[in-house]
C-alpha cells in the first residue's frame, strides 16, 4: 500500500507565557495597521520536541534562554475562519502554550538572534491592559487572566484569533 502525503499541512508551534508579577513579556511587532503584540514562540521543526522549540524560539525572538514549565493552553488557528482569511485561508496551526521563566535578568541590550520580520522589539505588558492593545490571539485574554489569578481556565481554547 502506498500512502500519499497530504497537501494540507497542520503546523505545530510552541509559545511562551512569561509572567513577571502582573506583566506578560510579548514580542512587539508592526505592520501597515500599526503595532501589535504576540507571544514569543514559533514553529516546531521536524524531530524537535515542543519544549525544545519554545526554548529555541525564545532565543530567536527575545534574545534570552527560558526554562519551560507547565503546559497552559492549546489554541487552534484555522485561517479561513478569521479576519485574515484573504491571505491566511490555507493556514491551520496548533499552538501549545507553556509557562516559562527567564534564565537570568532581561536587559535592554539582549538581542534576538532571529526576530520575526515584523518584530520591532519586546515589551512587558500588564495583563489587565491586554484588552486595550492589539494582540494575537485576542481570544486568550480571558483564560490568561484566570491563569494569572490562580483560577482554573480552560486549557483548550479552540479555533480563536
Amino acid at each position: 500500500m502506498i500512502i500519499k502525503e497530504s497537501r494540507v499541512k497542520i503546523r505545530n508551534s510552541a509559545k511562551a507565557v512569561i509572567l513577571k508579577e502582573d506583566q506578560l513579556l510579548l514580542t512587539k511587532n508592526q505592520d501597515e495597521q500599526g503595532v501589535f503584540y504576540l507571544f514569543p514562540g514559533g514553529g516546531q521543526e521536524h524531530g524537535e520536541t515542543l519544549l525544545d522549540a519554545v526554548k529555541r524560539e525564545c532565543i530567536e525572538e527575545i534574545g534570552m534562554e527560558v526554562e519551560p514549565g507547565e503546559f497552559c493552553f492549546l489554541r487552534e488557528y484555522i485561517g479561513k475562519n478569521h479576519e485574515f482569511a484573504s491571505f491566511d485561508s490555507g493556514v491551520h496551526a496548533v499552538e501549545f502554550y507553556f509557562s516559562c521563566s527567564l534564565k537570568g535578568e532581561l536587559k535592554g541590550d539582549d538581542i534576538p538572534s532571529s526576530p520575526d520580520s515584523d518584530q520591532i522589539g519586546i515589551e512587558w505588558v500588564r495583563v489587565m491592559e491586554l484588552e486595550n492593545v492589539r494582540m494575537y490571539p485576542k481570544g486568550i485574554v480571558t483564560s490568561l487572566k484566570k491563569y494569572v489569578e490562580g483560577r482554573k481556565p480552560s486549557i483548550y481554547l479552540g479555533d480563536i484569533n
